[in-house]
């Protein structure tokens, strides 16, 4: 499962996008990846939080995408990767 958010304040002149992503790892875990950043730049943070099984992993996802949406942030569609 995978959800991306962004956050324009043109005021503040803020820019940022943060995704969300819960997939399994080679060794059978389960893993919740976040990556954030500036729109438009290159690169950007990433962090991986692994976890024993995928319930646990979508109910943290949930809960950063609760926490994140109380901040501004606005959920977008994600389109499909068709090439990669």
């Amino acid at each position: 499962m995978r959800c991306r958010l962004e956050k324009i304040n043109h005021v503040k002149r803020q820019r940022r996008f943060y995704e969300l992503a819960v997939v399994r790892t080679l060794f059978g875990e389960w893993c919740l990846r976040r990556t954030w950043g500036r729109l438009g730049s290159h690169g950007g943070r990433d962090m991986v939080e692994y976890f024993d099984c995928q319930e646990n992993a979508l109910a943290a996802l949930a809960k950063s995408k609760r926490a994140k949406c109380n901040r501004g942030y606005g959920v977008l569609p994600v389109q499909l990767e068709l090439f990669h």
